[in-house]
């Protein structure tokens, strides 16, 4: 499967050269040839015949430079569709499997006697192994047909900061959200808050488990700010369940990308973490 055709090595300046051939042979024709024109024409057409050459030499070159460099652009392309194919049926193949298995043996649940803890606590496994299946499949479609992200991949904004704060209860957490008057934020501040927010309420699910967190945004000049804040595990015993500890990385250098700083810290027995991102909208 290929994204774009492969490109073109063809050189403008065979016709050029054609020319240049013709114009040596006419000139040769001229040979023997009486009068002013048969001593000036020659040399003016062997003149340009090789004017015409040096040119030609020089756009080979600059063709061949071109056509290698989109030639190299061209096979990093496809390696990365590779790549992101392969990904897919990794995803496909493992996780796809994993929760599919999660959401059938929850729901086969609803018919047994059970305490109404155990039952709502099943409920919210089934609802958020559907949610995340549902997400992998469009994430799946992406990766497999890369022009499809646009169209399927809606932008975050600080809209969607209700809904992700609210299945973070699915998790056990207890989250209160305050988000102060901003005033005008640029698109891209508004998805690197809401990963922000993403982000931290996972971390305080993995490590924490059910605790209460709280959410904070508001402006300070021309920065934005982000505090997540989690009181620490509520639960004896809670064992963490850290992620592949990639996250904070990649949170990192999107909230930098923006010019902006991203910290992380203990603070009384619970961990915050703060995201001041620099806003150009204002």
């Amino acid at each position: 499967m290929n994204a774009h055709p492969r490109p073109s090595g063809r050189s403008r300046t065979v016709p050029v050269v054609v020319v240049a051939i013709s114009v040596l042979v006419m000139a040769m024709c001229t040979v023997g040839a009486q009068g002013p024109l048969a001593v000036i024409l020659p040399s003016l057409m062997v003149g340009g015949a090789v004017a015409a050459a040096v040119w030609a030499v020089r756009r080979s070159r600059a063709d061949r430079t071109a056509y290698e460099s989109r030639l190299t652009a061209w096979a990093a392309s496809e390696a990365v569709l590779a790549e992101r194919l392969r990904i897919a049926r990794d995803l496909h193949d493992i996780v796809s499997h994993g929760l599919g298995l999660i959401t059938v043996r929850a729901a086969a649940t609803r018919h047994l006697p059970k305490p109404a803890e155990v039952e709502a606590a099943l409920t919210d496994i089934e609802d958020a192994s559907r949610h995340a299946t549902a997400e992998l499949r469009r994430m799946l479609t992406v990766l497999r047909e890369p022009s499809a992200a646009s169209r399927r991949a809606p932008v975050d904004s600080l809209d969607d900061l209700p809904g992700i704060v609210h299945g973070s209860s699915l998790a056990g957490l207890r989250t209160r959200l305050t988000v102060e008057p901003l005033g005008p934020v640029s698109q891209g501040v508004q998805v690197a808050v809401c990963k922000t927010v993403r982000e931290a309420l996972s971390n305080a699910a993995r490590y924490a488990g059910p605790t209460d967190v709280r959410v904070r945004v508001y402006r300070d000049g021309t920065y934005v700010v982000v505090t997540v804040a989690d009181a620490g595990p509520s639960v004896d015993g809670w064992l963490a369940a850290p992620g592949a500890g990639h996250g904070l990385a990649g949170l990192r250098e999107r909230v930098g990308s923006l010019g902006g700083t991203l910290s992380a810290e203990h603070v009384d027995g619970g961990f915050r973490l703060t995201a001041r991102i620099r806003d150009e909208a204002a």
